[in-house]
């Protein structure tokens, strides 16, 4: 099974982390976002990745090849952002004739059991039940469970069912044939090819597609749900033994610190991240994300996202801070 992984999006709405790094290699209880994909996806048993990147498309490379190079991987590059769907047409030539595939987006954090849905074939969405389906493309079903039709942010929602970045798809000549059809008749959706037009333009030809339940979603475009991730994963893992840290520690599970990080005097948790390399020193950190190499001093944090190598002294309470950003709170 070969999946394609769209990542060439700017992350607009997580600015300014995503000016210095891609937003899927935000990290998240000590491990990226796309490394928390791959691992799924892997774990589900796919061995071959089509990744179309963009902006700062060496960095996702780079991170593949370093922690997922036993896999083989494919990059495609997307000069413009013009949306999911131009991304999937993108990454035409790297499939043979009719060979199935595993759309995944890459700022989504998922729990399905992609292993069941692969091995019973066929053309699936994978659907979450949402109180506002107005930002998703929705899924309508018939009586049997088939999907009649589907819509990109429509107005007014005809279902609650929202495509949560997960698509099966079997019949793939008739994917990249529709997709075709939409760039060179200039097809678009909120000004892009979206993914969904190309699988309604499938479904008005008589190609089945069945739905697949969803036990979890994240869509990691916004610094609240990026926290609630955190939080969410925090809760999943393991947690570490801190008996290797300084004493005068007060430590509150769950979080990740990262070996090579340094915490003296603090207070740290729940619900923390904490890089590799980061330095905090008589500090209080509460459900936040300090990236690597980051530098706390006498900071009080909730709610915060700090970027690597970035420099914080003083007194805060809630933080948004990008890469190798310096902030000085303390009276001088």
């Amino acid at each position: 099974m070969k999946a394609i992984i769209p990542l060439a999006g700017i992350g607009s709405r997580l600015k300014p982390h995503t000016r210095t790094q891609p937003k899927s290699l935000i990290p998240l209880a000590g491990k990226p976002i796309l490394g928390h994909i791959m691992d799924r996806l892997v774990e589900a048993g796919v061995n071959d990745f089509v990744f179309v990147i963009g902006y700062l498309g060496d960095r996702i490379e780079q991170y593949i090849t370093e922690n997922y190079g036993q896999y083989k991987s494919t990059f495609v590059i997307q000069t413009l952002g013009r949306g999911i769907g131009h991304a999937v047409w993108l990454a035409r030539e790297s499939f043979a004739e009719g060979e199935r595939m595993l759309i995944v987006l890459g700022d989504t954090i998922f729990e399905a059991d992609l292993a069941t849905v692969l091995a019973e074939g066929g053309n699936a969405l994978g659907v979450k039940k949402v109180e506002d389906p107005r930002q998703f493309g929705v899924a309508e079903l018939d009586e049997a469970g088939l999907i009649t039709r589907l819509s990109e942010k429509p107005v007014i929602p005809k279902s609650n069912l929202a495509l949560v970045g997960l698509y099966a798809i079997e019949d793939t000549r008739a994917l990249f044939a529709c997709l075709e059809y939409n760039i060179q008749n200039e097809i678009r959706t909120q000004n892009e090819y979206h993914l969904t037009d190309a699988l309604q333009c499938m479904i008005a030809q008589g190609v089945a597609f069945r739905t697949f339940a969803v036990d979890s979603w994240f869509d990691c475009g916004k610094k609240d749900i990026i926290l609630q991730t955190n939080r969410n994963l925090l809760r999943q893992v393991d947690q570490q033994q801190f008996a290797g840290f300084h004493k005068g520690n007060i430590i509150i599970s769950p979080v990740h610190i990262a070996v090579s990080a340094k915490v003296e005097n603090s207070i740290i948790g729940p619900d923390v991240s904490i890089g590799e390399g980061a330095v905090i020193s008589r500090s209080v950190v509460k459900n936040s994300i300090i990236g690597q190499g980051a530098e706390l001093t006498n900071a009080i944090l909730e709610d915060s996202l700090v970027g690597s190598d970035s420099v914080l002294m003083g007194a805060a309470s809630s933080l948004n801070i990008g890469d190798s950003a310096e902030i000085n709170l303390r009276n001088s």
